[in-house]
């Protein structure tokens, strides 16, 4: 929703979060523009029905927001000297963290993780070779890391040959290239109404539009995704995926469920971008969708989440025939992997170690969602193998509120709204990888006695 004016029907609950959510889309869709005076309190809540205490409400948010400025016997204006840092909707104010921190989605710290990285170091620290601590031309690296990146796919469902695979410094890197090689501005790209906060901050920067799908138990609605690509008459041309459990709501698509996506996305000639931080952690899994639609479709994951935030490196995989379209993409922003990094990387996988970390990763974050479930019960979703769960609250209960009375218990845990590119139930999530099992435990055991005092 980012049209202007507005008219009641935009309006959601709670209202005030909803009319600064629209006032913000029409400002960054630019029919909003730099200067503009905004109506008085009074005249949109009688335009809109709402009170004119919502007004202000939703005007202070946007001020606190630095999208408005409000200028004593004048009115209020978009503001001429926009932001343009990163939003986190984790806690990320080191001052004021909270002693349980909940907010940010980060692998568990175990011991045979620390014992993984001091083998690794000493086993490689006799060996770096030019390749590694010299070399500055990208396809020397891509060739000496390109049967490590396969294999890792591999354990992820997808088998690709070297000439459709990108090694690159994380996951975020691996997503902005795939971004700009398949979108110019202006593009909508379709998303589940919970999508990941780092897609909306690449769209912005690359003046990409965002549109949330329809979506139910199972994840997006194939008829919803198609009736929007018809609707939008030629402009959506992607549709943004986390099928596999990384997602703010963290689902797993059934194979089903990304047959009639991939169909779609055939039928209307749409690009699939593939988003899953979590690769090979969860058991059992579901091919790629990606793997359905392999010329349209591009796929990137990492290893900071499955196996350790220190170990940065992305892979993406891109449809047939784009190596050299998407490979200068990524030379003008990065240039190449760093090299360190990726020969770390594949001591781990050559040696065993990702396995056997993947292996205890899986057993401890079973334990974790197994705790969370029966502490927090049947409206905190997620998997087995999932670094976090998603809290559904109560319809009366603002986010706003939980998370300042959880804060003031100790506990930070991260909004729903930082995830929502449409209107959404009020909730939150909560991380389970901080942290000690028992110090977790006391965390949720707060959590869970919020609710019902607000």
């Amino acid at each position: 929703m980012s049209h202007w004016p507005l008219t009641p029907d935009d309006i959601t609950r709670p209202a005030y979060r909803s009319l600064a959510k629209a006032i913000a889309a029409a400002i960054s869709a630019g029919n909003l523009r730099t200067g503009d005076r905004l109506p008085t309190h009074r005249q949109l809540a009688w335009e809109l029905d709402v009170s004119v205490q919502t007004v202000s409400r939703a005007y202070e948010e946007l001020i606190r927001a630095d999208l408005v400025v409000g200028e004593v016997g004048r009115g209020t204006f978009v503001n001429s000297l926009q932001p343009d840092t990163l939003e986190t909707p984790w806690h990320s104010t080191a001052a004021t963290l909270p002693r349980f921190d909940l907010s940010i989605m980060t692998p568990v710290a175990l011991p045979e993780v620390d014992r993984a990285w001091a083998q690794t170091l000493s086993d490689i620290s006799g060996d770096l070779g030019p390749d590694i601590t010299y070399e500055l031309r990208p396809e020397i690296i891509a060739e000496r890391y390109a049967d490590m990146a396969t294999g890792w796919l591999a354990r992820c469902g997808l088998v690709v040959g070297t000439r459709r695979v990108l090694i690159t410094n994380g996951m975020t890197p691996a997503m902005f290239v795939a971004l700009s090689s398949a979108l110019v501005p202006g593009d909508i790209i379709a998303t589940e109404a919970l999508t990941t906060h780092t897609l909306m901050q690449a769209a912005r920067l690359l003046n990409l539009q965002l549109q949330g799908i329809a979506c139910d138990e199972r994840g997006m609605i194939p008829e919803a995704l198609a009736a929007a690509v018809e609707e939008a008459a030629g402009q959506m041309k992607a549709v943004f995926l986390m099928p596999a459990g990384a997602g703010p709501n963290p689902r797993v698509m059934d194979r089903t469920r990304r047959d009639a996506l991939a169909k779609v996305a055939l039928e209307t000639g749409l690009t699939v971008l593939e988003s899953d931080p979590l690769g090979p952690l969860p058991a059992r899994r579901v091919a790629p969708v990606s793997s359905i639609v392999p010329r349209q479709g591009f796929y990137f994951t990492g290893l900071t989440k499955c196996l350790s935030p220190g170990l940065r490196l992305g892979f993406l995989v891109m449809p047939e025939g784009l190596f050299e379209h998407v490979t200068n993409r990524h030379l003008s922003t990065s240039w190449m992997v760093t090299p360190l990094i990726a020969e770390i990387a594949r001591h781990w996988i050559e040696s065993g170690t990702a396995d056997r970390v993947l292996a205890v990763h899986r057993i401890e974050l079973a334990a974790r969602n197994r705790l969370a479930q029966s502490i927090l019960g049947p409206q905190c979703e997620g998997g087995l193998h999932n670094l976090h769960r998603w809290l559904h609250l109560p319809p009366q209960v603002d986010e706003d509120t939980f998370i300042s009375r959880a804060s003031e218990q100790s506990v930070a845990v991260a909004a729903g709204s930082g995830f929502a590119v449409t209107d959404h139930r009020p909730a939150v999530r909560v991380c389970l990888g901080a942290g000690g099992r028992r110090d977790l435990e006391r965390a949720l055991r707060t959590l869970a006695q919020v609710v019902p005092i607000i």
